[in-house]
């Protein structure tokens, strides 16, 4: 299974920058991942916030094929712990998806038309992290699950 992270503009801090290249590389030992950067037109973040979401929805929506499982990353999401989102993982690929897509939305959230097509609603936590920080915690968290099931020793459980 491919594995994808969509997300909203590109990342700004180093310190992230760092952090999501060094789990990225360990990702891609165990699957084909990677991060595709939508970046928004300056002119369209004068906008209205729900023009925002929609203009953001439609450029979502050039990047995800129909067959693809599309999970967004969603404070009203589901909650897993580490080994029960690495069974989640599990079931993805025991299922046959091609490619999954993990989406972090713009800062006003999501468009309703992404919440029609989304397959399903993920929850880092029931706190409120920046974009910039998910996108990292994400990547560390895909990367635990992927060690979880192989029983590799990352994970203290």
């Amino acid at each position: 299974m491919k594995v994808v992270l969509l997300q909203i503009d590109k990342t700004q801090d180093s310190y992230l920058i760092e952090g999501i290249d060094t789990y990225t590389k360990r990702i891609n030992n165990y699957t084909d991942f990677k991060i595709i950067t939508i970046n928004v037109p300056k002119a369209i973040r004068q906008r209205t916030h729900n023009e925002q979401k929609l203009e953001e929805a439609r450029l979502i929506l050039n990047e995800i094929a129909p067959d693809d499982h599309l999970i967004l990353l969603d404070e009203k999401g589901k909650e897993f712990n580490s080994i029960d989102f690495s069974k989640y993982i599990s079931q993805k690929q025991n299922a046959s998806v091609k490619r999954a897509i993990f989406l972090i939305g713009g800062p006003f959230g999501f468009d309703e038309l992404i919440y029609k097509r989304a397959n399903f609603k993920l929850a880092l936590s029931q706190m409120t992290f920046s974009h910039q920080m998910v996108r990292l915690f994400f990547s560390e968290q895909l990367y635990r699950a992927y060690t979880i099931l192989k029983g590799e020793k990352y994970h203290h459980q």
